[in-house]
This record gives structure tokens, sequence and C-alpha cells, in this order.
């Protein structure tokens, strides 16, 4: 039997607007068209280019953010 188990609660709910336009935001950015809502047909390669920037941009700016710029 599937768990109900969620590994995608958010730390800070008010951000999860921001990061889903970040998510459109990337994914416009490495050739990825992502619609409204279900996004379930992209392949897991697109999925991870997408996941894998906002990572990588999201270290780049706490990064720049400890050293005051």
């Amino acid at each position: 039997m599937a768990s109900s188990n969620n590994n995608n609660i958010k730390v800070v709910p008010e951000a999860m607007e921001a990061l889903d336009k970040f998510k459109y935001e990337v994914a416009s950015e490495v050739g990825v068209t992502l619609k409204d809502g279900y996004n379930g047909n992209i392949s897991a390669r697109d999925a991870g280019r997408i996941g894998g920037n906002m990572v990588r941009k999201l270290i780049q700016q706490a990064e720049n953010q400890m050293i005051g710029k």
C-alpha cells in the first residue's frame, strides 16, 4: 500500500509562490516549456535540468549574501 507521506513540505510556506515563479523562469532559461498545473509529462532529464539549475542559482544567491554582495 502506498503511503501518503509528502516530502515536499516547504520550510517557509510563504515562499511557495516565489519558488513556483522561479521554476518557470529557470525552465524557460534551459529551454523547457512548462504549462500551468500538472507537468508530469516532462522527461526526467528535463525535470533534472530545471531542479539542478534552481539549486545552483539558490546556492549562488546564498553565497553572494554571505560575502555581502
